[in-house]
């Protein structure tokens, strides 16, 4: 019996943002489409836009994924996360550890198709996008929980812009300048009524 795409589906109880109160929960399932469909929209900005040469498949693949190890190890908040070294370290061997057990559920066949993806390259160019794309989905659910009056979100936003910022990627600059706007109207504001 295969288990890889069970495992996958247990994303959707995986919640992120534990630390903080949100008005709408959020799980790794959701935030992995988000994350893959901003990858997406980021390498055609890069290609078409600006005439970049990023994978976009690539890419678009890894986000996808890019949570996978989550089910096992759960969300862990980025204060934890990243509070030295050290603990960020151990974390990243139990992450892997997490990826080798899951892809090993799948038969033999289909692993090495799908393994790759299971674990970003960091020194690919898609790497940067599909970072990138985290952020962004990160910032616009802050931007989703200040409109609704969630204070709570205040200081991640400003984290996380600074960090999108500071990547100096001209894809996300773009994104930034011409569609982070439409982020803060409600659907009536969208639908142009």
């Amino acid at each position: 019996m295969d288990k890889f795409y069970a495992y996958l589906d247990r994303m959707k109880f995986i919640k992120r943002w534990q630390l903080m109160h949100s008005t709408r929960d959020e799980n790794i399932m959701e935030h992995s489409h988000s994350v893959a469909v901003l990858a997406h929209a980021l390498c055609a900005i890069e290609n078409k836009v600006y005439g970049g040469h990023v994978d976009t498949e690539r890419a678009v693949l890894f986000a996808l994924y890019h949570e996978v190890s989550e089910v096992m190890t759960g969300d862990l908040p980025t204060p934890v996360k990243y509070f030295n070294a050290s603990i960020h370290g151990e974390y990243e061997k139990l992450e892997q550890l997490a990826v080798d057990k899951i892809a090993g559920t799948l038969p033999e066949e289909l692993r090495g198709e799908l393994y790759p993806y299971l674990q970003a390259d960091k020194s690919l160019p898609e790497y940067r996008f599909v970072k990138a794309a985290d952020k962004l989905s990160a910032y616009i659910k802050c931007l989703e929980e200040l409109r609704q009056g969630n204070n709570e979100f205040s200081k991640a936003k400003k984290t996380i812009e600074g960090d999108l910022l500071n990547m100096k990627m001209r894809a996300v600059d773009y994104f930034f300048g011409h569609f982070i706007p439409a982020f803060s109207l409600t659907i009536d504001e969208l639908e142009g009524l």
